[in-house]
């Protein structure tokens, strides 16, 4: 539903002008969705079921993206320090994932300080020996990287502080927050083969340390020919099967206004005989997961007979343990996980389309 949402009032922002009367109502639909979303994969995270895409990532470039977002959080009257390590601090992580991470520690660090103060960001790079907890620090050698986030506002006593990470532990009144932060937060640096400590004093502010595995990434030249350019216009046909009509027609619209062909369908019987028809002309086929008839591994399956040269992308907003069984959940698979925003749906097409030409 909430893809729906999104995907809708995304087309729509992109056809009206600003100084439309409807536009800022259909600008803050969406960003009521946005924040749904969020909220949703941090229930997921929390429970260590959110499918995620992790990729190698470098952590000072992600933390600048985020800087004006942040900003806007935190208000005028806190200022906000960026510090970045003077190279790369490339991890291994799902981009949103660093976002949740840093929204919460920065939302947390802005009640904490109240009306004025500074919150600091800081990425450095420490021996993996050099880190007290390292029960989940990759054993490879190299560095972690530490990125830090302090704020100089009241701070916790020992007591408070021992219970930071437990679900549902707040020291916020009714209405004002729900606990579930900084267990996100520990849900996801374990996640992602890290560790977090955290360091406070009463009237003298926090200090949260998070350590992640560095990443070596071997040294190689790119061929500018091979680099997809997400935002080209699609000229390739796509065979589309969804099973929620909503999504399906949302979907559908979606890749037609990027310029691809689109065969759609909300049964997998009914795809495999489209298939049968128009087989050699498709690219690409994207399918729900989990549906009504078979999943959709087994219509992959029974598609690679008929359409040889396709590509594949599979959809669901179901959580990795439901999925785990159909066998979906693989490194190898190309997966993207509802609600998708149009542009990562298109960012996602482009990839695996130019993956498969070159």
């Amino acid at each position: 539903m909430l893809g729906i949402i999104i995907g809708h009032s995304e087309m729509i922002i992109d056809t009206i002008e600003p100084t439309n009367p409807i536009y800022d109502n259909i600008v803050e639909i969406q960003k009521a969705a946005d924040r749904s979303a969020k909220l949703t994969r941090q229930l997921l995270a929390f429970a260590r079921k959110q499918t995620i895409e992790p990729k190698n990532i470098d952590l000072n470039s992600e933390i600048s993206g985020m800087l004006g977002m942040l900003k806007r959080l935190i208000g005028e009257s806190i200022v906000l320090r960026w510090s970045p390590c003077d190279t790369p601090c490339m991890v291994t992580s799902d981009p949103s994932q660093v976002g949740q991470i840093l929204t919460n520690l920065c939302i947390n660090a802005r009640d904490a300080i109240g009306d004025r103060g500074v919150i600091r960001i800081r990425t450095q790079k420490t021996p993996i020996d050099a880190v007290t907890d390292q029960s989940h620090l990759t054993e490879s050698p190299g560095n972690s990287i530490r990125l830090t986030v302090s704020d100089d506002g009241m701070g916790m006593d020992s007591e408070t502080l021992k219970k930071i990470f437990e679900p549902f532990f707040t020291t916020k009144t009714v209405g004002e927050g729900t606990g579930l932060g900084l267990s996100t937060i520990y849900g996801i640096v374990k996640q992602n083969q890290g560790s977090i400590n955290a360091e406070s004093i009463p009237g003298a502010g926090t200090t949260f340390s998070i350590y992640l595995p560095e990443v070596i990434l071997p040294d190689k030249s790119i061929n500018p020919a091979h680099v997809a350019d997400e935002t080209a216009p699609g000229k390739e046909t796509i065979l589309l099967v969804e099973d929620d009509e909503a999504v399906l027609e949302m979907t559908k619209l979606m890749l037609e206004r990027m310029g691809y062909s689109v065969f759609s369908s909300n049964l997998p019987k009914t795809a495999l005989e489209l298939a049968a028809d128009v087989g050699d002309k498709i690219d690409l086929i994207i399918s729900d997961v989990i549906m009504p008839e078979m999943n959709g591994k087994e219509l992959i399956e029974n598609l690679r007979n008929i359409c040889p040269n396709a590509a594949y992308l599979y959809v669901s907003g179901y959580t990795a343990d439901i999925l785990s069984p159909t066998g979906i959940v693989d490194e190898d698979m190309q997966f993207i996980q509802k609600s998708y925003s149009r542009h990562g749906l298109q960012q996602k097409v482009r990839q695996i389309l130019s993956t498969r030409k070159n």
